[in-house]
C-alpha cells in the first residue's frame, strides 16, 4: 500500500490515485515526501546509510559561498 493517496508516474510524470499510471501504464510513486517525526525510530539507520558525519559527507554539504555564485 502506498504511503499517500496521490501518486506520480515515474515515466510520464502524470498524477493519479493508482500505483500504475492510467496514461502510459508505468509505475507510480507517492507524490510527496514522507511525514517528518522527531521520534523517528529508523532515523539512525537512514543516517548510517547516508554515512552522515563522514568527511566525504561533510565536504558535499552546501556552503554560503556556493549560493553566491
Amino acid at each position: 500500500m502506498a504511503r499517500s493517496a496521490l501518486q506520480k508516474c515515474t515515466v510520464c510524470a502524470a498524477y493519479g490515485l493508482s500505483e500504475t499510471c492510467g496514461d502510459c501504464g508505468g509505475m507510480a510513486q507517492a507524490a510527496g515526501p514522507m511525514r517528518f517525526s522527531p521520534e523517528d525510530a529508523r532515523a539512525d539507520l537512514r543516517r548510517k546509510l547516508k554515512q552522515v558525519g563522514t568527511k566525504e559527507w561533510v565536504s558535499n554539504l552546501p556552503s554560503p559561498e556556493d549560493e553566491e555564485e
